[in-house]
Formats: C-alpha cells, structure tokens, sequence
C-alpha cells in the first residue's frame, strides 16, 4: 500500500502543482493532508477541487490555518473524494488511519486526550497510523532552537498504544526530518510530500 502525505502548503501554486502530479501517478492509492493546505482559507477551495478530480481519495485534517469548524467540514463535504477525518479513523489494508488536526503550539490538548481514549478502547493493538497537525514532544520534528514546542498529550499516545508510524506537520523548521518515539516512526512530510509504503 503506498499513499502520498504531505503538509504546510499553505497555497503556494508551486508546490501544490508538483504534489498533484506525484498524487496523480498510479503506485499512490490515496493521498493524505496533515493540515496547511490553505493559507488562513484562502486557496483551500481550489486545492479541493483539484485533489478531488484526481478521483483518488484524498483525506485531511485541519492545520491551525483551517481550524476544525463547521465551516471547514462544510466545504469537505462538497467533495465525493475528499474525507475530513479530524477526530475519526479511516481503514484501509488493516491499518486504522487516526486523525486529529488544528491547534498550534500547546503542549496540552484535553480534546485529543477525550478522542484518544475512545482509539485507545477501539483500536488497541491494531496496526496504528496517527497523524496529527503539530508534531509529539521530544523530538527532532518539534526542536525549535534549544527546546521542543511539540504536544505532550501526542506523545503519551504514541508511547502507550506505539503506532507503526506517526506524521505530523505545523513546523517549517523540520520539513522532512524523521525519527522515532520507541519503535514508532515520525515523520514530517512538509510541503514537498513523501510517498508512504506500508505492507
């Protein structure tokens, strides 16, 4: 199973251009957005339209720059092709794909420890995808100069229920870089995107 993930976009044509071309190839089988896609809104209407034509799959949660209001969901759900899944699960191939997006720098989100409860009693022990807009704490994906801005709560998650991967966007600083919380691969796509293969 290989998908495309990418994140930060925030409407730059450039790069928006390149990732529909690498999501319109046939070894990607659906394409995922951490959240950015728009830049406070503006663009996010486009860049649907323009997933959604690929006639491929394309699921997203909401960055800080397209916050999880009604608003948001109301636009998804316009598009047959393109899936909200900020605080909801999507399977595919036996992996249960979690989401949850917005927020900024918090190291704390009472919400996410609510929805990631209800996962926990579901989904524990399945093969696990987490993404997440912001990055999990300690990590060289939330190193901002000498210290890590990511989320405590994600990280608790990752370490109890340990996923087969976590990504995450929200920090420009470390597009593309990847490491590990115990045996869980992170990763930050970034904006440039990286295409995902999971047997």
């Amino acid at each position: 199973m290989k998908f495309l993930v990418f994140a930060d976009v925030h409407n730059n044509k450039k790069y928006l251009n390149a990732l529909l071309k690498r999501a319109s190839e046939d070894d990607v089988e659906f394409i995922i957005c951490a959240g950015d896609v728009s830049d406070f809104g503006k663009g996010l209407l486009d860049a649907l339209e323009q997933f959604n034509k690929l006639g491929k799959k394309f699921y997203m949660i909401p960055g800080n720059h397209e916050e999880p209001d009604t608003k948001f969901r109301d636009v998804m759900s316009h598009f047959d092709n393109c899936i909200d899944f900020h605080t909801n699960v999507f399977k595919k191939n036996g992996y249960i794909f979690c989401g949850y997006g917005g927020g900024g720098f918090a190291h704390e989100d009472p919400e996410f420890r609510q929805v990631a409860r209800e996962w926990y009693g579901k989904y524990n022990g399945e093969k696990i995808v987490l993404i997440t807009h912001g990055p999990a704490f300690g990590t060289k994906l939330d190193k901002l100069d000498k210290h890590h801005a990511g989320n405590k709560d994600y990280r608790k998650f990752i370490e109890r229920v340990k996923p087969k991967l976590a990504i995450s966007g929200h920090m420009h600083e470390t597009a593309g870089e990847m490491d590990t919380i115990d045996k869980t691969k992170v990763i930050n796509p970034g904006w440039e995107g990286m295409v995902v293969e999971l047997s």
